[in-house]
């Protein structure tokens, strides 16, 4: 991204073989974006579960198209075929990348909220290992929910972050009970808000924000209410 100057770190924990997922945090309409140019520099092309309304956003939609990757309709009769597409995609070797909060957090300051099931599930159900991206700095190219950039004449900073695999090798083997998805869902999150963390140079809240059913359903103003 020419318009962005780049801090990236820990590309040496992208798997240069083999499918595997990349799980980050979403705080940003371009952050996608940011995570595919980070694990493309890596060697590696990646294939994107999305939500089905990202692919209705201006320049982002088109670039998800254009790319191949699969939207995911919730709550829909349709919504297993894209965890069906994933698996096949980790079954022929391929990168998987997902946000697994499943949308833009709610959380006041913008830290990772509660992630959603869905990537342990995959992660579980197929034994691919889940690499933790932290990201920070997207915002200021677009603000969570702004409908116009920010000034990106600035040339402001990306961060990107990896971390190693995620540990969740006693879980293997275990039914996929909502305990165990849970848990995995847990260790997930932690990992990526612990690399959020390092680069914001910030202590995260204890717990992560756990938003409401109406929060979900409705389009917050732009913004955080804190700052880096």
């Amino acid at each position: 991204m020419g318009i962005t100057r780049r801090e990236w770190s820990g590309g040496e924990h992208i798997p240069r073989t083999g499918g595997f997922i990349v799980a980050s945090n979403h705080y940003s309409e371009v952050d996608p974006l940011t995570l595919a140019h980070f694990v493309v520099d890596q060697g590696r092309a990646p294939f994107f579960l999305a939500k089905s309304s990202l692919f209705e956003v201006p320049v982002l939609g088109g670039a998800l198209r254009h790319l191949g990757q699969v939207p995911v309709y919730r709550e829909t009769s349709r919504a297993g075929d894209a965890l069906e597409a994933a698996r096949d995609a980790l079954a022929a070797g391929r990168c998987i990348g997902v946000m697994p909060e499943g949308t833009l957090t709610r959380d006041p300051d913008m830290w990772p909220m509660r992630g959603r099931p869905g990537v342990a599930r995959l992660a579980l159900s197929t034994g691919a290992p889940v690499i933790p991206v932290g990201q920070w700095g997207a915002q200021a190219i677009l603000d969570r929910y702004a409908r116009r950039p920010g000034n990106i004449l600035r040339r402001p900073v990306q961060q990107v972050r990896a971390g190693p695999p995620v540990d969740l090798s006693d879980l293997h083997g275990q039914d996929h009970d909502t305990r165990t998805l849970i848990e995995a869902t847990a260790r997930i999150m932690a990992a990526i808000t612990a690399l959020v963390a390092e680069l914001r140079g910030q202590t995260p809240p204890e717990k992560p924000y756990v938003p409401t059913a109406s929060e979900l359903h409705r389009r917050p103003r732009p913004g955080r209410e804190g700052h880096p």
